[in-house]
This record gives structure tokens, C-alpha cells and sequence, in this order.
């Protein structure tokens, strides 16, 4: 069987380890095997499959079953896929978990997603631990290479269904009604995108001649999970993922990994282009880049300079390989924000507030479905536990997708804006709801206003309106962002703190977003704006 023919992804990597058992399936780069504490080098698709196999026989002999879900935070370590392949071959369901997570969040997520198990570092396990009981959950935590301890309650999902439509993960993200969605990801929302990359073509075409993949990005992200990793799984490549993306370092792990394609954000070509020039700048074998966000102004110079094209491309955690568009063939629209037209398997229509199809050229919000008779196919399954929302997002029997874009006649489709009330910095998205709602347990905030404001590094910075009671000054601003930075994810606290006296409210005492998001613009060039974007730094495990 080939891995992309198969029903789940225990048995899309079973069948790749079949037929390419002594290839090499995951990498870790010395740097990052420093970082994190573990071995360095590679793991063959056959040893990788026995350590899956065992994990498996280790979680059926513990009591788990179809149905229950296991917490993952593992930052970006093989382990991690590990032990979600021997998960799915048991019917089981992972939940990755953002390491950058604090207090709040952790217990939001816990309570939410009801887990048997969490699987941490070893750093984390006490604070998962308390986030449980926070949550009223006594849930097991354990580290990798411990053992398996019994399940927490029974089964949280349906697991009697076809097994490519069975849960296989539940990832979170950031919307405008506040807490985070729990975004339910069958197998089929996996193997879709292995499907759809590997068959992409054009600019990215993968071959199986042993492609070897490198991304800086977060496995608990549906681009590393979905597209990196099951793309490979799909021609027999190699990822290497990194903890994170480092600039002064990242050409030597380019060539380290010998990587022949890569995944970026937006921020990480402008860092890259800021660097002084080197002879060495295209001693690589990257044939493209994967990604989005990419500055216009430097997409062709970065080409030029570094010698293999950026496919600007666009997808949600929503959407999955459901709908994916990409500018993978010629011509790209270099440098204009264009990320491809809609493939044939994709329908499309672009409308106003008033839900009305917008002429060419006419931004509109996009909206998108699978053409034939399930629209939904490659997508999301559902928001747990939201079936108002998921209802919502899809009115009329199209996906909202929030997003602001332009089509012009050729079928070439250009980023606009964002229509929905996110901050997205660094590629992180933060709905400005959640931060607020957070600050506002802080007992000198009397109201919060949360909204985006530019920032020429990371895209957007996350300002916030504060009403507070007390003396209102930079010792009081400095206090509220160090409290915060332990209830919440460093890059979600405010980078900028300005004290009001009232926020701009509706007449049912709801923040008007527009007038903030002016008020906050403003306020940018104030003197009494305190800037403390210097005490966001990611915490240590």
C-alpha cells in the first residue's frame, strides 16, 4: 500500500515505513539536540516504527482506548510524532500543546479538552499537573520514557466512525469570541495535505528521491504537523524540524540538514535580508520555500539573493488541504502579495458585508469549499464543544474564512487584510478577547482594551487600554505585563500599555474595535505610553 492510500496516519507511516524502512524520517540537528537535551541525528522509518509499535503496545497494555485524548507538549522533538502516530493506530486523539502556554491557559485547555493523559517534558509536568486540578481533572502526567500510567475518565469522542473520518488530533486557535477553539482534525485532514502536497507540482513539486524538508515551525501548528510531516511521510523525505527559528545560525542548519525545500513565516526573509551579504549565501540545495506572509518589497530581492523562490501560499487550521491555495506555478506575481489562484478541486467566492458577491478587483471576504459532494472534505470536522460557531462559519454551505482578499480576472488572488478582530505577530495568532479577559483578572484592571498596532519586525504588536484603579504609571504597567507573562504565553502579553480613563464602549458596554483600534494607533507616538516589548521574551522550559 502507498502511504497516502492509507485510512489513518498510523497506517499512512506504516506503510512508508514498508517501503523505505533504512531511509531516514526525522532529523535532529546538533544545535537543536543541545537546546533540548537529546540525542542528535537521524531515525529511519523502521526504527522509528518499532518505537511506535511499542508505544502502543505500552498504552493498550495502561487501559487506553478509542475515544480518549493525550495532551503532547513536547516542543518540537521527534518524540512528539512518536508517540501521535502509536496514539491514532489505537483510535486515540492528540492534543499538542503550546510549551509557551502559562497558568490560565493551560487549565483553560485542560477542562476543555477533558484528557486521559498528558505526555510533558520533564521541566513541565508539575505545572500541567496543577493546571489539571485547577481544572478539576486528576490527570495523569507523565514524561517520555516513563511509564504509561492508567487513563483518566473513558472515552471524550465518537470513535466508532470510518476510520479516515475518526479524530486524529484537536489543535487550538485564536479566534474573536474569546477563549480558544478546539479545532477537531479527522485523518482525513492529515492525509489530505500529505495528499495535496505531494501532488502540488510546479514550484513545489516533491520527487521520491529522498526530499529532506527543514522547518523552524512549532509542531503544534497544522504547517509542521499537517503539511511538513505528512508530506514527507507521503514521498519518504526527512524532516528536520528546529526549536525555533534562529537567525544567526539558520544557513548552517540549512546546510547541516541538507535540506532541499523549507517552510518560512513572513518575519523570517526580513531578518534574513538584514543580514550582511556573504559569498555562502546560496551554498544550499534548497529548491523552494513554502510559506506566507513574505514582505513584498523583498520577495524578489531575497530570490535573487539566495537563489530558489518563496511560494507564497494560504490555508487555516480550518481548512486544512481542504482548501488551499498556493502560487505554485508561473507566473508567481513576485513581490505583489499574490498567493496563487484556486485550484480545480476549489470553489471560491469573495463577498461584502452584506454577503453579496463583490465584483473583480472589488476586495471581499473569502469564502471557500471543496467542489463536489462534500464541501467540507480535508476540513476541520468541527469546533468541540462550539456547534453554535461551527455552525457559523459555515452559513450558506461555505467556509467564512474571515479574510479580507482581491481577485483579479486572471483568477490571481492578492492578500488584503484580516477581517476578523486578531492580532497575528510573529505568526502567532491572538484574539484580542482572550488577552483581555486575562488582564482583567489582574486586580488593578477595571477594564481592558486589547488591539493590534504595526510593528516592523513581527507584523502586529499587541497594545492594550488600560482603566485602572490606583496610581496609573510605568511601575504599574511594568507590574501588570511581569504578572502576566505567568498567566498567559509570553508573545500574547502587551508589548505596549497605555492607562485611559474610559474605553470606547457601544451603548450595550461592548468595546467599539474600530475607535480602539484608532485610539490604540494614536496613543502609539503618546509620551505616557509605556513600551515594554523588551520584557517579552519566551520563558525557559
Amino acid at each position: 500500500m502507498r502511504p497516502m492510500e492509507a485510512e489513518t496516519v498510523a497506517e499512512a507511516f506504516a506503510a512508508a515505513a514498508g517501503l523505505w524502512p533504512e531511509r531516514p524520517v526525522l532529523n535532529v540537528l546538533a544545535e537543536t539536540a543541545d537546546i533540548y537535551g537529546i540525542a542528535a541525528g537521524e531515525i529511519t522509518y523502521d526504527a522509528a516504527q518499532a518505537r511506535v509499535l511499542a508505544l502502543r503496545e505500552a498504552f493498550a497494555a495502561s487501559g487506553y482506548a478509542p475515544g480518549q485524548r493525550v495532551m503532547l507538549l513536547l516542543e518540537n522533538r521527534p518524540d512528539f510524532f512518536l508517540y501521535w502516530i502509536a496514539l491514532n493506530g489505537l483510535g486515540l486523539s492528540v492534543v499538542p500543546v503550546n510549551p509557551d502556554l502559562r497558568a490560565a491557559e493551560l487549565e483553560y485547555m485542560a477542562g476543555h479538552a477533558e484528557p486521559a493523559l498528558v505526555v510533558a517534558i520533564p521541566a513541565r509536568c508539575e505545572e500541567l499537573r496543577a493546571a489539571g486540578q485547577a481544572a478539576g481533572l486528576d490527570l495523569p502526567v507523565c514524561a517520555p520514557g516513563e511509564d504509561v500510567p492508567a487513563p483518566r475518565g473513558g472515552p471524550v469522542f465518537d470513535a466508532d466512525v470510518a476510520p479516515e473520518a475518526r479524530e486524529a488530533a484537536m489543535l487550538y486557535t485564536s479566534g474573536t469570541t474569546g477563549q480558544p477553539k478546539g479545532c477537531v482534525l479527522s485523518n482525513t485532514y492529515f492525509l489530505e495535505a500529505g495528499r495535496w502536497y505531494a501532488g502540488a507540482g510546479g514550484v513545489c513539486t516533491l520527487t521520491e528521491d529522498g526530499e529532506r524538508m527543514l522547518t523552524p515551525l512549532p509542531i503544534f501548528h497544522m504547517n509542521a504537523m499537517a503539511y511538513s510531516f505528512m508530506a514527507m511521510v507521503a514521498v519518504g523525505g526527512c524532516l528536520t524540524a528546529l526549536d525555533r527559528f534562529h537567525p544567526r545560525t539558520w544557513w548552517a542548519s540549512v546546510k547541516e540538514s541538507g535540506a532541499t525545500c523549507l517552510h518560512y513565516l513572513g518575519v523570517m526573509p526580513s531578518m534574513l535580508m538584514g543580514a550582511p551579504e556573504d559569498p555562502a549565501d546560496r551554498a544550499h540545495s534548497v529548491r523552494f520555500g513554502f510559506g506566507a506572509g513574505v514582505d513584498p518589497k523583498l520577495h524578489g530581492p531575497f530570490e535573487t539573493r539566495f537563489g530558489f523562490p518563496l511560494m507564497e501560499a494560504w490555508a487555516m487550521t480550518e481548512t486544512g488541504a481542504g482548501a488551499v491555495v498556493a502560487a505554485n506555478h508561473e507566473p508567481r506575481r513576485v513581490g505583489e502579495a499574490c498567493f496563487g489562484r484556486p485550484g480545480p478541486e476549489l470553489e471560491v467566492r469573495l463577498v461584502d458585508d452584506a454577503g453579496a458577491d463583490v465584483a473583480p478587483n472589488t476586495p471581499g471576504e473569502l469564502l471557500v469549499r471543496r467542489k463536489g459532494d462534500d464541501p467540507r472534505r480535508g476540513f476541520f470536522t468541527e469546533y468541540w464543544k462550539n456547534a453554535e460557531e461551527t455552525a457559523k462559519v459555515w452559513e450558506g454551505g461555505w467556509f467564512h474564512t474571515g479574510d479580507v482578499v482581491r481577485q483579479e480576472p486572471s483568477g490571481d488572488m492578492v492578500f488584503v487584510d484580516r477581517k476578523k478582530n486578531v492580532i497575528r505577530r510573529s505568526g502567532e495568532n491572538i484574539a484580542a478577547v482572550e488577552v483581555e479577559s486575562v488582564l482583567m483578572r489582574h486586580p488593578a484592571i477595571e477594564a481592558a482594551g486589547v488591539a493590534a498596532v504595526p510593528d516592523d519586525v513581527r507584523g502586529d504588536e499587541v497594545f492594550a487600554c488600560l482603566k485602572v484603579s490606583g496610581e496609573a504609571g510605568e511601575a504599574l504597567a511594568r507590574d501588570i505585563v511581569e504578572w502576566a507573562l505567568g498567566q498567559m504565553a509570553y508573545y500574547k502579553v502587551p508589548g505596549y500599555v497605555a492607562f485611559v480613563g474610559e474605553l470606547p464602549l457601544t451603548a450595550t458596554n461592548k468595546i467599539q474595535r474600530g475607535v480602539l483600534k484608532t485610539l490604540a494607533a494614536d496613543l502609539l507616538a503618546d509620551a505616557g505610553t509605556i513600551d515594554t516589548r523588551k520584557m517579552k521574551k519566551r520563558q525557559a522550559a
